[in-house]
C-alpha cells in the first residue's frame, strides 16, 4: 500500500512540477510611455507549458535596463535622463535561456497642462450636439 501511495504522490508531484514550468515570458505594459521622476511598474507575465499565465516578479525574473534603476518590478527613470527610449530586458531566473526584451518610449509631454473641468467637457459636447462623428464604409 505504501508503494502505491508513494508512486501516486510521485506522479502528482511530477505533473504539478511540469505544469508550473515557464516556457516563455511577455511584457504586458500598462502604458505606451514611461514617466521621468516616477516609478513605472513593468508587468511581466509567464506562459507555462500547460497553457496558463502567471504574473512574474523580481523573485522569478531578473530585470535590467539601459536607463534607470529597478526596485522590484518598478523602474525609476531620473528626470535628467536624455534618451527618448529605454530598453528593458527580463530574464527568467530558473532558466536564463528564457528572456524577452522590449523598447519603451519616454513621455515627452509634461504634467503641467491643466485637465478640463466637467463644465468645459459638457460645453464641448453641447457645441458638437453631443454626437461623435463615426466614419462608415459605404457598400
Amino acid at each position: 500500500m505504501r508503494k502505491i501511495a508513494f508512486s501516486l504522490a510521485l506522479i502528482l508531484v511530477s505533473l504539478f512540477g511540469k505544469s508550473q514550468k515557464i516556457e516563455s515570458i511577455y511584457f504586458n505594459l500598462y502604458t505606451d510611455s514611461l514617466k521621468k521622476g516616477f516609478y513605472n511598474y513593468i508587468n511581466v507575465d509567464g506562459h507555462s507549458t500547460d497553457d496558463r499565465w502567471f504574473p512574474l516578479d523580481s523573485t522569478t525574473i531578473r530585470l535590467t535596463t539601459n536607463g534607470g534603476t529597478f526596485k522590484g518590478n518598478s523602474l525609476f527613470i531620473d528626470s535628467s535622463y536624455t534618451g527618448e527610449t529605454v530598453t528593458v530586458k527580463a530574464v527568467l531566473r530558473s532558466n536564463p535561456a528564457v528572456w524577452k526584451e522590449t523598447v519603451i518610449y519616454i513621455r515627452r509631454r509634461g504634467f503641467d497642462e491643466p485637465l478640463k473641468t466637467a463644465e468645459e467637457i459638457l460645453d464641448e459636447m453641447r457645441r458638437s450636439g453631443g454626437k461623435t462623428k463615426v466614419k462608415t464604409k459605404k457598400s
